[in-house]
C-alpha cells in the first residue's frame, strides 16, 4: 500500500480554503482536506515578529503525490513562502488507509 501522509498548510483567515480543498480532492491529489477553524500564528518574518489570523488545512494524501500537491498549493497560495509540511503516517485504521489510497489513485 502507498505511504500515507498528512500535509499541514496554513492560509490567511480570509482565503478561500474550501476552493483549494475542492481542487485538491477533485484532482485526486488528496483524499480529504479538513479546514480547521481560525488559528493565530506567531512567527518571525524578515526580521520582524508577526502575528496572523489563519486557517489550518489537514490534507490526507500519499508520498508519491507530494510534488504535484505542493505545486497545486503554491499555484493558489497568497504567501511568498507558504507552510507546506508533509508528515508520514506511521500506522492507521487499515480500511481508512485503503480508502485514502483508492481516493488518490486518480
Amino acid at each position: 500500500m502507498p505511504e500515507a501522509i498528512v500535509v499541514l498548510c496554513t492560509v490567511p483567515a480570509d482565503f478561500d480554503a474550501e476552493r483549494l480543498a475542492r481542487e485538491l480532492v477533485e484532482r485526486s491529489l488528496a483524499a480529504c482536506v479538513q479546514i480547521g477553524p481560525g488559528v493565530t500564528s506567531v512567527y518571525r518574518w524578515q526580521g520582524a515578529l508577526e502575528k496572523s489570523a489563519e486557517k489550518i488545512l489537514l490534507i490526507k494524501s500519499r508520498t508519491g503525490l507530494f510534488g504535484a500537491l505542493e505545486a497545486a498549493i503554491k499555484a493558489r497560495h497568497p504567501y511568498q513562502v507558504p507552510e507546506i509540511i508533509a508528515l508520514p503516517v506511521s500506522d492507521g485504521h487499515a480500511p481508512y488507509l485503503e480508502w485514502l489510497a483508492a481516493s488518490t489513485a486518480g
